[in-house]
């Protein structure tokens, strides 16, 4: 299968690119500041002033919405970033070492799992006063067994590989085992968990700032916004529409990036 033949690969790398294009602008650029606030401007429909309309405090949705972008890349890539590297130790133990540790690693990840990721979250973030750093906190630490489970099965399939057996007979360390010889080996399966993680991060970010939990105001959250709207959806459909779309599209975008990287690697893994 090649790459412009992936539906899923093409489709998800066209949303995740439009998102992050959205993020890298708002750097440097939003229409009006994402907290002015215009009392007089209140609840205005979409128009050649404000595109995508206001919310209920005059705040123009179009650059909070681009501000929030930034808010979910930042939470999806540090809370990505935390699981994997959390994932990548207790999986790479488990699988190489073996043994008790295996097992030990193992029922603790299992217990992990075994609680709702959503509940967990709420625990997790109502133990602390809720903020941006108490969510990328929660949404890691709910990552690392998606991550130390796929790792520990590459590690598993390939430390016994003939290619493996022979670096160990030339000397080579465990350092050189795990990261040179079978890491490239188990990266693509890597690369799709963490597709298909930052998704999950930016859906739960949304779901604990909708619920007040999460991203604090006056800074910008998809959720958060949906939250403010819900009371508005009868006079401002488009002050929910807005953020509901992002949201979706995000997580659609990464969704489909990590199902189109697993099916041009399983491809390639049958020599097609």
């Amino acid at each position: 299968m090649r790459i412009n033949k992936s539906f899923s690969l093409v489709l998800g790398s066209l949303f995740v690119g439009l998102l992050l294009v959205i993020m890298i602008i708002s750097l440097f650029y939003t229409p009006y500041g994402e907290n002015v606030m215009s009392i007089t401007e209140r609840l205005q429909a979409p128009g050649s002033a404000h595109w995508l309309g206001t919310d209920n405090f005059g705040r123009d949705v179009l650059s909070r919405i681009m501000v929030g972008a930034q808010t979910a890349f930042l939470v999806g890539s540090i809370s990505v970033a935390i699981g994997l590297t959390c994932g990548f130790i207790v999986g790479t133990l488990a699988g190489y070492v073996g043994g008790w540790v295996d097992e030990l690693l193992m029922r603790a990840t299992d217990a992990l799992l075994a609680f709702p990721g959503i509940l967990l979250a709420l625990l997790l973030v109502s133990i602390f006063k809720p903020n941006m750093f108490q969510t990328i906190i929660a949404i890691g630490v709910l990552s690392v067994p998606s991550f130390a489970r796929v790792i520990r099965s590459g590690v598993l399939q390939h430390r016994e590989a003939d290619y493996v057996r022979a670096a160990r007979g030339i000397g080579a360390g465990h350092f050189n085992v795990i990261f040179i010889q079978i890491l490239p080996n188990i990266i693509s399966s890597i690369i799709t968990t963490a597709a298909l993680s930052f998704s999950t991060a930016i859906l739960v970010e949304a779901a604990l700032s909708y619920l007040g939990l999460g991203v604090q105001p006056p800074d910008p959250s998809w959720g958060r916004m949906l939250n403010e709207a819900q009371g508005y959806l009868n006079k401002a459909p488009w002050y929910a529409l807005a953020p509901g779309l992002l949201i979706t599209l995000s997580v659609l975008g990464f969704n489909l990036l990590g199902d189109g990287i697993r099916d041009l690697r399983d491809n390639v893994n049958r020599g097609g």
